[in-house]
């Protein structure tokens, strides 16, 4: 992740779920801005979790390299998911090499927009995560941005991109891309990575969003 400032997350389409509507375990391709896989991801939860708590369910993703090797464990307890509850909002930890925290992704309470706070291995605030009033692309691409802790300025986003039509009516694959600084810390962008999933599973599990 050292040499990186693109990070492109590829949603595999599982047969199964796009047949019978089935909730299945998330699988993730990791790539570099040149398409070369560089991690592969791997939801673990139950049957249960997945199909009557989705998109508010806990899970564990495992990031493994080309060797196998786990480097990234990704946590999220099952919490609430509604502006009513702002004292039990979404938080999700990852693990660099798994067993080391390298950082948290908070959700913030705002009744309008998707907020989120990146925080470090020791809890203190890093970076903020801000997304739009809508994320239904409406045929296009949705991004959340990257800010400084001011919230003035921009320093890179995640962005949802639009997959198609019968892609995002039929299955809930997604393609994500995360833009950050070449130069920012390993363990924070890491932590990115688990913020993208923890979008993804909030704001775009659901068959129909997106479109």
């Amino acid at each position: 992740l050292k040499q990186l400032d693109q990070i492109i997350i590829h949603q595999q389409v599982e047969l199964l779920e796009a047949i019978l509507g089935t909730e299945t375990s998330s699988k993730y391709e990791i790539k570099n801005h040149l398409g070369q896989r560089v991690y592969f991801a791997v939801e673990e939860n139950d049957c249960f979790d997945r199909n009557l708590c989705s998109p508010i369910r806990s899970f564990t993703i495992r990031i493994v390299d080309n060797t196998g090797q786990e480097v990234i464990t990704v946590n999220r307890p099952l919490r609430c998911n509604s502006c009513w509850f702002p004292c039990f909002l979404q938080e999700l930890e990852v693990q660099s090499p798994p067993g080391t925290i390298a950082g948290y992704v908070v959700q913030n309470w705002d009744p309008f927009l998707p907020k989120f706070t990146i925080q470090n291995e020791s809890k203190e605030d890093v970076l903020k995560i801000i997304g739009p009033y809508a994320t239904c692309g409406c045929f296009e691409d949705v991004d959340f941005e990257v800010k400084a802790l001011n919230e003035m300025s921009t320093i890179g986003k995640i962005s949802k991109y639009w997959s198609g039509f019968v892609n995002n009516v039929f299955t809930n694959t997604a393609n994500f891309g995360i833009q950050v600084p070449v130069d920012l810390d390993v363990r924070i962008k890491a932590v990115m990575i688990g913020a993208c999933f923890l979008i993804d599973l909030m704001f775009f599990e659901n068959s129909f969003d997106g479109l």
